[in-house]
């Protein structure tokens, strides 16, 4: 089966009810990106040619988030074989292994997807492989009934298994990989005579190895992969552990974190080597950290590039499009938003830089402010290469200090200053 292609079906009508939100389930953000945009990253490492996301009607936030994939509509919400069932239209002509999946769950890895579509291509054959774990209390999990040869027999829920069944510790996880071939012929053959009157995704177990089909199990090693976010008690938990994969991963990369437990990461900061980080600082999305810088405790960093040995606070807020030069200093109580501060400059405290070129060298004196908002446009600040700024100085948009100009303190500045 080498060679065969790869395809996964995300199920994600999660409307939000459980997390009382008008913003569908999906879209609630973990390290700051959607829930599902965790999953779509990793399919994208895995190299999944072609991606469905179910999700619920008027949906169009979802669908707009992982466009150009193309999404399926569940028109009425009758349970997870009813959910794929709905994908099928945009996997016509597909043939492969489909990954089925669910976009509240964002701590999967791509290791595991990839240990799922192998166990599909196993000489075994087998008709569907289904992801196990063995939680420290499997609680009302279903049971993975396994055979002699780790192969899976059954799938028993909590309320139907025996006593014998429920001292059994490798609990359903939920997800699935299938034979594209087989799958929807197995679904086909799922009915609703049950309870709740909804189509289990579970029950093509039974069904295939009634038709002598074999199935496989893939059991996890963390459980916390599989854990699914229901209520914001379910985020807050799975935020904590996505920070401390993150902050593990830094410091295994070279960056040292004085107090690993108060930093908080994006899903996508970047940092460097020798980068020194300090008690209670937060990256939003978009921060990129060169070698050899300090961040100094409580400082807030979001869309922002620090370039090589810079030092950034204590207390300091850089905003998205702060472009941090070379051996610049930034201290306490400075924020810099949409501006470029060039090499070794220094903006050291008590200021407001936004909208601004701060050129090399220069220094920009306690207190300084470029007022770059007039209620209606915002305007430019270019001040100069080696220019000192005098504390307390309003640098009135638009306005151009020259290279090497002094200007005192106390100063409104509303016209340019020349070199």
């Amino acid at each position: 089966m080498t060679g065969r292609q790869t395809a996964a079906i995300v199920l994600a009508a999660g409307l939000g009810t459980r997390m009382k939100s008008a913003r569908p389930k999906v879209l609630h953000k973990v390290a700051g990106h959607p829930m599902v945009g965790h999953l779509m990253d990793r399919l994208a490492k895995l190299g999944v040619e072609r991606t469905v996301y179910v999700v619920s009607p008027g949906m169009s936030e979802v669908g707009a988030f992982v466009a150009p994939a193309p999404t399926a509509i569940q028109d009425q919400p009758l349970g997870t074989g009813h959910a794929v069932l709905a994908a099928r239209d945009a996997l016509a002509g597909f043939s492969g292994d489909v990954l089925i999946l669910y976009g509240d769950t964002p701590l999967l890895t791509t290791a595991t997807m990839a240990a799922m579509v192998e166990a599909c291509r196993a000489e075994t054959d087998p008709a569907v492989v289904v992801l196990g774990f063995r939680p420290d209390d499997p609680g009302e999990y279903g049971r993975l009934v396994t055979g002699a040869h780790g192969e899976l027999k059954s799938i028993v829920e909590y309320k139907d298994a025996s006593d014998a069944e429920r001292t059994i510790r490798l609990c359903n996880a939920g997800i699935m990989a299938a034979q594209s071939e087989k799958l929807f012929a197995l679904l086909d053959q799922v009915d609703n005579d049950n309870a709740k009157g909804e189509y289990y995704l579970t029950d093509i177990i039974a069904i295939a190895r009634g038709q002598g089909e074999s199935c496989a199990v893939v059991e996890l090693r963390n459980g916390d992969e599989v854990i699914g976010v229901n209520g914001r008690a379910e985020l807050a938990a799975v935020e904590a552990i996505a920070q401390g994969r993150l902050r593990a991963a830094a410091m295994v990369a070279g960056a040292t974190l004085t107090d690993p437990e108060t930093v908080w990461f994006s899903h996508d900061t970047v940092l460097g080597q020798d980068v020194v980080i300090g008690p209670n600082v937060v990256f939003g999305p978009g921060v990129t950290v060169g070698d050899d810088v300090e961040i100094r405790a409580f400082s807030h960093i979001d869309g922002a590039a620090i370039e090589d040995g810079s030092l950034i606070g204590p207390f300091a807020r850089l905003r998205p499009g702060a472009r941090i030069g070379r051996d610049v200093h930034i201290g306490n109580f400075v924020e810099i938003k949409e501006a470029l501060i060039e090499t070794g400059a220094k903006v050291n405290h008590l200021s407001y830089v936004g909208d601004s070129r701060v050129g090399a060298g220069a220094n920009i004196g306690a207190g300084t402010i470029t007022c770059n908002y007039d209620g209606f446009f915002k305007s430019h600040t270019d001040i100069g290469a080696g220019a000192f700024i005098g504390s307390n100085t309003a640098l009135v948009a638009p306005v151009k200090v020259g290279d090497g100009a002094i200007v005192g303190a106390g100063s409104v500045v509303a016209k340019d200053v020349a070199a």
